[in-house]
């Protein structure tokens, strides 16, 4: 089932193997999966000889459980893990076997400590670049915790358990049989969820920083970088690194890199920023900004930083509709990855709404997955590229209705439908349907900031050549500012342009 490269870099992979692994199998002789599965692990084991199998009856067939010799370590994968999933097969058999995973110690700590019993199962699609996140964090918290395990269930190859759970969106997590969360999740925000957050205490006693840095993004990074570089004291807050980056599946106009993907350059962007001396403060979130002797900003969990200069690099989210309906089945049939939930709505009918590039990429994509795609675009033409216009309407199952208004999403205990206006005739048209991807932009994270800096009707910071704000000593960049262009090459040089300027004002007052 391996191809020859894979085979090639697994072997290199299992030389790092510090100890025995013994993976049970759960497997039925009449169904294609199982026997795919069989003879996935009889490949994967005949590749080393620290990995034995033996046969055993796991709580879901197919599925197969990667364990110490004598020691049951709860990881379990129900499905074949290929695709985006198969690091997160090699990450758990080295973990398993003994190698320490790459995790700050602190983290370590955290996670050994963690009382009670915790049963993860998350819901995933091998195609989703937000998955494996989750699986391998979980993964991890269940070779370093026994009183915590986890399985990993491709939604394609137990449909009958996704349906029965209104399963929409994934990844989706479910904890002792309760549902937990959906959506990308990172280690620590996993945590934090079943364990206490850092309260202000732990940020207590803090001197104030030369620059601190807020958001964790691409030009948070860059900020960060270019101010530590610079030998002063540096710190920066992030909810998450990699911001929208996190969100984005193939990355092929970052410059000098062929293709990457958002998940590997967030990564990428924290380890670099580690190199520094930054104290990284992750899991937080900025909600106050005031300028006194110093810059004080106050985080929800209510510490308060102080700075001579702040960065504000806070990124932007997807933007909503705001129609009945939206927020109600959110996960219930209302998504924003057409890549990760895609595949959730085969044979269905969906809508995708917007008509700029991300939305008509998006229905291309569903078009090859689902039975219809309806396409509702508020302007009277589309705002795509018109190669992409072009492969749009060469598809057969693709309706598009042009200067039309979203008024509801209707559903019960999920979606079952969209209604719109027609703007030219004022005639309200319904469409019965069971997904609606929404692909209208973005809007920025700056409503925490209120008045206390010039910002556009459209809630972007207005900025400067050096990346100077309105407020003396406030520096911002990236996605969040009036930047005419959100990209992410472009939002690493505002970052170093905002350090540059931050350098410069301290230099001068």
């Amino acid at each position: 089932m391996l191809d020859a490269d894979i085979k090639q870099q697994l072997s290199q992979y299992l030389q790092l193997l510090e100890g025995d692994v013994l993976i049970q199998v759960s497997a039925s002789s009449d169904d294609a999966v199982s026997n795919d599965m069989l003879a996935f692990l009889e490949e994967l084991a005949g590749m080393s000889p620290r990995i034995t199998t033996e046969k055993a009856q796991l709580a879901r067939t197919p599925s197969f459980s990667v364990n110490r010799v004598g020691e049951d370590t709860g990881i379990v994968f129900a499905g074949i893990p290929l695709g985006h999933e198969f690091t997160s097969l090699v990450l758990a058999l080295l973990q398993v076997s003994g190698r320490a995973p790459k995790v700050e110690q602190n983290v370590i700590d955290q996670i050994k400590s963690i009382k009670g019993h915790y049963a993860f199962e998350s819901y995933v699609s091998l195609s989703c670049h937000n998955c494996p996140d989750v699986v391998q964090a979980l993964n991890v918290m269940s070779v370093l915790n026994p009183g915590i395990s986890h399985t990993m269930i491709d939604g394609a190859a137990f449909k009958d358990e996704v349906e029965s759970k209104d399963i929409l969106a994934v990844p989706s997590v479910f904890l002792n049989g309760e549902f937990f969360g959906s959506g990308r999740m990172s280690l620590e925000e996993i945590i934090a969820k079943i364990s206490d957050a850092p309260d202000a205490s732990e940020f207590e006693g803090k001197e104030p920083f030369d620059v601190l840095v807020i958001g964790g993004g691409p030009a948070g990074a860059s900020s960060a970088i270019y101010a530590a570089r610079k030998g002063i004291r540096t710190g920066i807050v992030a909810e998450r690194f990699g911001g929208q980056v996190m969100d984005t599946v193939g990355i092929e106009n970052f410059i000098s890199v062929k293709y990457t993907e958002g998940a590997k350059l967030a990564a990428s962007l924290e380890e670099h920023v580690k190199e520094y001396n930054v104290d990284v403060m992750k899991l937080q979130r900025a909600k106050r900004l005031e300028k006194k002797d110093f810059i004080e900003v106050e985080l929800e969990n209510g510490a308060v930083l102080k700075s001579k200069t702040v960065i504000l690099s806070t990124g932007a989210r997807w933007r909503n509709v705001g129609v009945p309906g939206e927020a109600e089945f959110k996960n219930k049939g209302v998504a924003y990855c057409p890549h990760c939930d895609g595949p959730l709505f085969a044979g269905k009918h969906v809508a995708v709404i917007g008509g700029g590039n991300s939305g008509i990429e998006a229905a291309i994509d569903l078009a090859g997955i689902v039975s219809h795609v309806t396409v509702l675009e508020f302007m009277p033409e589309l705002k795509a590229d018109s190669v992409l216009q072009d492969r749009l309407y060469s598809l057969p199952n693709v309706t598009v209705h042009k200067n039309v208004q979203t008024k509801e999403i209707t559903g019960t205990d999920k979606v079952n439908g969209i209604s719109f206006i027609d703007r030219a005739t004022g005639e309200e048209k319904h469409v019965e349907l069971q997904g609606v991807f929404v692909q209208i932009g973005l809007v920025p994270n700056t409503d925490w900031l209120g008045d206390t800096l010039e910002r556009t009707r459209m809630g972007e910071i207005v900025v400067d050549r050096h990346g100077a704000t309105s407020l003396p000593g406030v520096f911002a960049a990236g996605d969040c500012t009036n930047s005419p262009y959100k990209q992410i090459i472009i939002s690493m040089g505002s970052g170093a342009t905002a350090a540059l300027g931050a350098f410069d004002y301290l230099i001068r007052n």
